[in-house]
């Protein structure tokens, strides 16, 4: 449909603010994962880039825009990571610090992963890469999972908006990489009253993306990817693109 806008790339860089406000997603246990007894846990491989794995209790970290520059308006935000980590620095927290700096509230969302077995996620992810089909089939049952916690996400912040001094008809949703499917199944699968008012799928992976149902009236959508990325997720964001303005 020709109404659906695609907005510019937009660089981010990370800000000194903390998170506020930790919010539990669910009453009790996550419905769908209530046997899951394990414990989150996270890693520093790199300088900066802080992994988390093994989340059990889907949560948003609340990053508040500051008063003074506050906007109205906000964006939930998911890393990325093959559903089995989460980028939670790079990808999550320093974006929504860039965000803040720019007058807009952030919503961190850390939702359900995949289990990792041991103290190196990369061990069980890494030869997954090169196989979407087998990492497809593993990650399907918590695709399901993570969609549903960005689609309560969505549902707190909307109905929350007077207690964030944020507008409701102006929340976005983003995410990077997995983040990205993630993004679009909640644009794709969510009863219209909780679907984002924009949308940010960075190098998203469109192969595990749920649902079919396209948003009522015009949303706007920032599609970004590099063209030289390494995982062939190229194609995935120029599909998108073409199904967003036709």
């Amino acid at each position: 449909m020709k109404y659906y806008k695609v907005l510019l790339l937009i660089f981010f860089f990370p800000s000194l603010i903390t998170a506020q406000e930790i919010i539990k997603l669910y009453p009790g246990k996550a419905p769908g994962s209530e046997q899951w007894n394990w414990e989150e846990k996270e890693i520093l491989p790199a300088p900066g880039i802080r992994l988390v794995y093994n989340v059990t209790e889907p949560v948003l970290l609340v990053y508040p825009a500051p008063a003074a520059k506050a906007n109205g308006t906000s964006v939930i935000i998911t890393p990325g990571g093959g559903f089995h980590i989460l980028s939670i620095d790079s990808e999550g927290i320093d974006v929504a610090k860039w965000l803040n700096e720019r007058g807009v509230s952030a919503f961190v969302l850390k939702h359900r992963l995949v289990k990792i077995i041991g103290d190196n996620p990369f061990a069980q992810l890494g030869p997954l890469m090169s196989d979407s089909k087998k990492l497809d089939s593993i990650i399907a049952p918590v695709v399901e999972m993570a969609k549903n916690d960005g689609i309560a996400a969505m549902q707190y912040v909307r109905k929350n908006a007077s207690k964030y001094k944020i507008d409701p008809n102006k929340i976005g949703f983003m995410g990077f990489s997995a983040g990205g499917t993630v993004t679009m199944s909640v644009a794709l699968s969510a009863p219209q009253e909780w679907k984002p008012n924009f949308i940010a799928p960075v190098y998203h992976y469109a192969g595990a993306v749920l649902g079919n149902e396209m948003p009522k009236g015009a949303m706007p959508a920032f599609i970004s990817v590099a063209s030289d990325d390494n995982l062939g997720l190229v194609p995935h964001s120029i599909k998108l693109y073409e199904r967003w303005v036709n």
